[in-house]
């Protein structure tokens, strides 16, 4: 077999044509099997969330035992989870040159890690489940076939935008979202077919095949551009940067301080828990927990709290922070969305314009993933407001500094030429290189 192998590899190396549609073929295959994966694999989880979403609603008391769910899930990931805990992380680092596995096993731990989390009213996202399960499923797909080092890189990036693709029905930004956020300000070009293959199949078999639908938000209305317009976008796109840096580092901040308070992480997760249901009762209000979707359509719909951003990003970065699981992604959407509406006000734009403004810039900012964040604007509002979306998505980028809630993300490439990061720094020392 290795020597028939050995035969294939020189004839196509002599026929460039060969070469270039065995690769062609090969990607196309390969990432369709990491679609067909992590399409399933959200397809089942976007049900069970909605199931237990609809639980935690008909039983408002659930929100008492977050507790012993923050104990529950810590316990998981003590006794089950190994580097598990590591989350995104992990398969992020994974493509950068790791020599760690990734286990199976973390895809059915944070699915349920998530799934408690969402029924006792945890405030977290749905984002990190997918990507995790998306990054086991390709690695295991990959021990299965046996495949290099190089194409397990470009075959875990494959799953980072079938995962992403799949639960947010955005094929073009998860494909741009598996390449961008390895390291910042490269991409990866080898990997463009693929992870178009993964997300494009991810999104199909989750829509067409299991049926799931995705929420909709509507822009009814985009302003004529003009010199007063673009300047408030840059404005609120400013704000929007800030904020998704306040996010990250909070969050950041919390799970420090909370480790190094609180050693057992059961205890942790209990107190996490007992924190939450405290800013409830602080709040006076339960339209911060779970994914942040009723928030949303508000924003697009009528009007919201002018605080109704910095709340979900409390109790988001409070629910993460203690070690729930669930991702960020949409509770950034909720924070974004809110905010642009709360600006609109004070900017005299039309509400709904800067909360889809909002939605995928603070969402940028988070994660410094600046064209995917633009494509997504462009799957989920439509091509009309593209200049502005671009605009908000290059404006946060850049003012949300070198943060991100992904610490393993390399840095390839300083925002600014006046700040001067050595390449390759990862986001979670970026502190440390910059005093060096």
């Amino acid at each position: 077999m290795n020597q028939w192998s050995a035969r294939w590899h020189e004839f196509v190396k002599k026929r460039s044509h060969f070469a270039l549609w065995s690769t062609f073929i090969k990607w196309i295959v390969l990432g369709s099997v990491v679609g067909l994966l992590s399409g399933t694999a959200s397809a089942f989880f976007l049900k069970s969330l909605d199931y237990v979403t609809d639980v935690r609603l008909e039983h408002p008391w659930l929100l008492y035992l977050l507790p012993l769910g923050g104990v529950f899930v810590s316990f998981l990931y003590i006794r089950y989870g190994k580097n598990s805990a590591k989350g995104n992380n992990l398969i992020i680092e994974q493509i950068q040159d790791g020599t760690e596995t990734i286990p199976l096993r973390m895809a059915p731990l944070v699915l349920l890690g998530t799934l408690v989390t969402h029924l006792f009213g945890g405030s977290a996202g749905r984002e990190g489940t997918a990507v995790q399960m998306g990054g086991s499923l390709a690695e295991w797909f990959g021990k299965l076939i046996k495949i290099s080092p190089l194409d397990r890189k470009i075959l875990l990036m494959c799953g980072i935008s079938g995962g992403f693709g799949s639960i947010f029905g955005t094929p073009l930004a998860g494909t741009l979202f598996g390449l961008e956020v390895v390291t910042i300000g490269l991409i990866s070009q080898q990997a463009l077919l693929p992870c178009f293959v993964a997300s494009f199949v991810g999104d199909l078999v989750t829509t067409r095949l299991w049926g799931v639908h995705h929420t909709h938000y509507v822009v009814n209305d985009f302003p004529t551009l003009s010199l007063m317009i673009i300047l408030k976008v840059v404005l609120a796109s400013v704000i929007f940067g800030l904020v998704s840096m306040l996010f990250s580092e909070l969050t950041h901040f919390l799970k420090r301080i909370f480790t190094a308070m609180i050693s057992n992480p059961m205890i942790k997760g209990a107190v996490g828990g007992l924190i939450i249901i405290a800013l409830v009762f602080l709040v006076g209000s339960r339209d911060y927990l779970g994914l942040g979707i009723p928030l949303i359509k508000d924003s697009f719909e009528g009007d919201v709290s002018p605080f109704a951003f910095l709340w979900k990003l409390i109790f988001t970065a409070f629910t993460l922070g203690t070690g729930f699981q669930g991702g960020e992604v949409t509770p950034l959407f909720a924070i974004g969305s809110t905010l642009g509406n709360a600006l609109a006000g004070i900017l005299h734009v039309y509400g709904p314009f800067l909360a889809a403004l909002g939605f995928i810039a603070v969402f940028c900012g988070a994660t410094s993933t600046p064209i995917a964040c633009f494509l997504m604007g462009i799957e989920l509002f439509g091509s009309e407001g593209a200049v502005y979306m671009f605009i908000a998505c290059v404006v946060s980028y850049l003012f949300s500094g070198h943060s991100s809630i992904y610490t393993s993300q390399l840095i390839g490439v300083s925002k600014s030429q006046f700040i001067s990061i050595p390449q390759g720094t990862r986001i979670g020392t970026v502190k440390r290189a910059r005093k060096k």
